[in-house]
């Protein structure tokens, strides 16, 4: 009901259907026109210019089951009246008797894709000469015109209620980035300095042990909302950003990234090679965050007896890091969902994490001009983010 309405009203305020109706009347000398819209059940005046009293206003509305309209829907043929008392097929119709009219043109509205809108039309108690190339022709041209404007507003009024949702999603953005930076934040905080402050006096052994627990558990969690952030930025529109490029060599930044990964891990191993001719212009801490997704990542899921290859090359304008586990090879259809939001592989995987690491991964890569791929054997699943650095410029 509300939809037919705004259909209604947007028709109505289209400028060039006053001046369409008043060429009608003044070219027929019929004194009644109207532009209808016309449902299964419906017909209602979206427009109109009465010279005879017919006394029917925009908005108002005829039984549609006394109007030839309505057949005109159904066929979506129009129909031609010049004398009703002469036509062999109308003298005796009931909507001619019940309206008192003698000549009657109506034309379909169809829309570019084919739906129908509704009629323009014409009547007077009159008979009057339409039947001629001119009228007919000048109807239909009509008809298009006016369903060339109903488009054309419609997709309109879409175009603007996009624009609106589309604000409002950004305001929700922000508002939702916003909790997660400062409402969460703040009791994390709040928490981490209680810690601390708990060092600072003499604790007996289980407490000890409890604010280890507490310590880790924030620093856990602050990963989650750190990652739970990116996704927000990435998914929501806004992409990971970078807070600026280095162009410092990344072999130490790598080494310390490692180095931090070996004492999460101690009883595993990482092999390196680089080869870095080249500097890779880089956003520290998001590269950092990028190396130490995919070699935890790697860890985590290789075989203990097996070391993580780690492979830097800068050379020729390119830039090639990749991460190398041995394990069992990931599922085909696994692999092309990997870096995927929430994706955390096998469903009874029972590690921690919201499986948002490898996303954004992906997404860091992307930030800075580049792609991450995978690729998965009996003989290794190798993580590949790769970058063309041009002329040194930077990645493109």
């Amino acid at each position: 009901m509300a939809e037919i309405a705004e259909e209604v009203e947007s028709a109505g305020r289209i400028p060039a259907i006053p001046t369409i109706l008043d060429v009608v009347c003044r070219t027929t000398g019929m004194g009644f026109a109207a532009v209808a819209r016309v449902t299964e059940n419906r017909w209602i005046a979206c427009a109109v210019l009465d010279h005879i009293r017919f006394g029917l206003e925009p908005g108002g509305e005829l039984d549609l089951t006394t109007t030839i309209c309505h057949e005109i829907r159904q066929q979506r043929q129009p129909v031609v009246i010049d004398h009703v008392d002469e036509d062999p097929l109308y003298r005796s119709h009931h909507t001619p008797a019940c309206y008192g009219f003698q000549s009657y043109i109506s034309f379909p509205i169809l829309l570019p894709d084919g739906r129908f809108f509704g009629t323009l039309c014409a009547i007077d108690p009159k008979p009057a000469s339409l039947k001629t190339p001119a009228i007919t022709g000048m109807f239909r041209l009509f008809a298009e015109l006016i369903a060339f404007h109903i488009d054309v507003a419609e997709k309109l009024r879409v175009s603007e209620e996009d624009l609106r949702k589309e604000q409002d999603d950004s305001k929700l953005r922000e508002q939702f980035i916003a909790v997660l930076g400062h409402d969460l934040r703040g009791p994390l905080g709040a928490i981490t300095m209680g810690t601390a402050l708990l060092r600072e006096g003499k604790l007996a052994p289980h407490a000890e042990g409890l604010v280890d627990m507490m310590e880790k558990s924030a620093g856990r969690m602050s990963g989650l909302i750190d990652d739970v952030m990116d996704f927000a930025r990435g998914r929501l529109g806004q992409g990971i950003s970078l807070e600026g490029l280095s162009q410092e060599p990344v072999d130490h930044l790598l080494e310390q990234v490692l180095d931090e990964i070996r004492t999460g891990f101690p009883d595993r191993g990482i092999t390196t090679r680089f080869d870095l001719r080249e500097p890779f212009p880089h956003d520290p801490k998001r590269f950092s965050q990028l190396v130490a997704n995919l070699v935890s990542n790697a860890m985590t899921h290789g075989r203990p007896e097996r070391d993580v290859e780690v492979t830097a090359v800068c050379a020729g304008g390119n830039f090639v890091f990749s991460v190398a586990n041995a394990a069992a090879p990931i599922p085909p259809h696994l692999l092309g969902r990997l870096f995927e939001p929430f994706n955390r592989g096998d469903m009874n995987d029972s590690r921690e994490g919201l499986g948002l690491g490898l996303y954004i991964a992906s997404q860091i890569a992307k930030s800075h001009g580049g792609k991450l791929e995978v690729v998965s054997d009996e003989k290794e699943t190798r993580f590949t983010f790769s970058a063309s650095i041009g002329s040194g410029s930077g990645p493109v």
